[in-house]
């Protein structure tokens, strides 16, 4: 995982984060909802076209149905990149949006570490570095928290 070069990226402290909960919460929960539906929306255009096509463009041999399905999906797939990005201008990283798992740079002792929630957590209980990704995902024990300093 990088950081954007031209500047530092927000750096958040355990509270900030969790009280950000309750709205990630809703917003990962309406994408999940939303991947499902593009789910099933693929399933049916696959369906009804014998195959999934190379594209979901509308195309003028379309047949009624068809065209229905491509533009219903569009417009989900269109809503889900929009949630996303509302989770993002909250200054998440979007690590896995298969399970909503997101990170926000924290610091522990001076240098740039994860601070990492899944969807379903109550609050944040977990960090790791930058390299680690989720595998390396440690709690965040009480000796730790004083550490998590901006």
């Amino acid at each position: 995982m990088s950081t954007p070069e031209s500047a530092a990226p927000k750096l958040f402290t355990i509270e900030e984060i969790n009280d950000l909960i309750p709205s990630l919460s809703r917003l990962v929960a309406e994408q999940l909802a939303l991947q499902g539906e593009i789910e099933r929306g693929l399933a049916a255009l696959a369906r009804s076209s014998g195959g999934l096509p190379n594209s979901i463009e509308v195309d003028e041999s379309d047949d009624p149905e068809l065209a229905q399905l491509k533009r219903e999906l569009k417009d989900r797939i269109l809503q889900y990149e929009t949630g996303w990005g509302k989770v993002q201008t909250l200054g998440a990283v979007i690590k896995d949006p298969q399970i909503g798992l997101l990170d926000f740079y924290g610091s522990l002792d001076g240098r740039l570490v994860c601070l990492c929630w899944r969807y379903g957590e109550k609050s944040l209980g977990f960090y790791h570095d930058l390299e680690a990704g989720y595998a390396g995902r440690r709690p965040i024990e009480p000796e730790t928290r004083a550490r998590l300093l901006n």
